[in-house]
């Protein structure tokens, strides 16, 4: 399922980018303004031309795009480079659009670290008009083995609007419609899953190919890159090691969230089935009456203990089914961004994703 936030072509986004960000300003100072972000940028770039990589005894300037993508490169970095993160903690990585100095963030970076898919849709504009020869692209999603981003049984699709007016008119437009999205997807091919990082196993596989990376970017920091690596992947396989010791003796093997479903690729890791309210990247926030109905069903039918909800989201429906089946409401987190606390506490991607081990081995028993 496709999210339709992004209908700009890549090749205005930039200088639609800099221009909407002037508000209410007349054309002059528009153009004005444009043109002072354009310049910033030219000069930022003409110091970083001579070499591929950063000037020696620089610090590596990485750029990333949401927590797991800031969380790797920061723990393999720790003090030998800066690290930024763009999605602002608390805040929906889903429907994020870069500001002028995002943009600007982004192109003098030497390292840009994103995930691709549906969230990332904005990127392919931006990497077109980066001029730094020093600079550098990780895409997390072409780090591991991809999967198809599927509705299950009582998953609820995205919504379209339709006329209430006529009934027959409304019918007519949804199967037109239905015949161009099976088009779109024809052309396009498969919906892959972005949610890559919720797979421990994963994360593992990201890690090494990112400090490999980092490690070719700046060769006076490659022993200490590997030994942070190394370092992090032993508490990714102890995480990793929880979840299977966890799945192998539960009594049962089928989860259910109320909520968005990012959990593809850690339910195929772990031999777990699923029933959700949407899919991962889904745009939609309020269920139907159907969708409700059918996961009551379920957890009643299923005798399932724990009902699921993820984090910074949606819970009315999580309480609602909660209420109505007895099932305890627990938080299974994606970690697709962290609070504003955690994040100046410093928590780690195996900090948040610790707790799920306690709050599966109660859904699974």
């Amino acid at each position: 399922m496709r999210l339709k936030k992004c209908i700009l072509a890549g090749g205005i986004l930039l200088s639609t980018a800099l221009l909407f960000a002037c508000g209410n300003k007349s054309g002059k100072e528009m153009e004005t303004t444009a043109a002072a972000v354009t310049t910033d940028t030219e000069k930022s770039m003409e110091t970083e031309k001579s070499t591929d990589k950063p000037t020696e005894g620089k610090k590596l300037q990485i750029v990333t795009t949401n927590f797991p993508s800031y969380d790797f490169a920061r723990a393999i970095t720790k003090e030998d480079a800066d690290v930024t993160m763009l999605v602002k903690p608390g805040a929906e990585t889903h429907s994020f659009e870069p500001s002028p100095q995002d943009i600007i963030t982004i192109q003098n970076a030497d390292l840009f670290i994103y995930t691709g898919g549906d969230s990332d849709e904005w990127v392919d504009g931006i990497l077109e008009s980066v001029q730094n020869k020093n600079f550098h692209v990780f895409k997390m999603m072409d780090a591991v083995n991809l999967i198809e981003e599927e509705t299950v049984e009582g998953m609820q699709e995205e919504e379209h609007e339709h006329a209430d007016a006529d009934h027959g008119n409304e019918e007519a437009d949804h199967d037109h419609e239905k015949a161009d999205q099976a088009e779109e997807h024809e052309e396009e091919g498969p919906e892959m899953d972005e949610h890559v990082w919720t797979s421990p196993k994963n994360a593992i596989t990201i890690v090494e190919k990112l400090e490999e990376t980092l490690s070719g970017l700046d060769e006076s920091h490659k022993d200490s890159f590997k030994a942070n690596s190394e370092s992090y992947v032993k508490e990714l396989e102890e995480l990793d090691k929880s979840f299977k010791e966890v799945v192998d003796s539960g009594k049962r093997k089928e989860i259910i969230v109320a909520d968005r479903f990012p959990f593809a690729y850690f339910c195929k890791e772990y031999g777990l089935s699923y029933f959700a309210a949407f899919p991962g990247c889904s745009t939609d926030t309020q269920p139907s009456a159907a969708t409700i109905a059918f996961l009551t069903d379920k957890v009643k039918e299923d005798k399932i203990p724990v009902v699921f909800h993820i984090e910074m989201g949606n819970e009315d429906m999580v309480n609602a089914i909660s209420r109505d089946t007895g099932a305890k409401k627990m938080l299974l987190n994606s970690v697709h961004n962290v609070t504003d606390s955690d994040f100046k506490a410093g928590k780690t991607y195996v900090d948040l994703m610790k707790p799920n081990v306690d709050a599966l081995k109660e859904a699974l028993n």
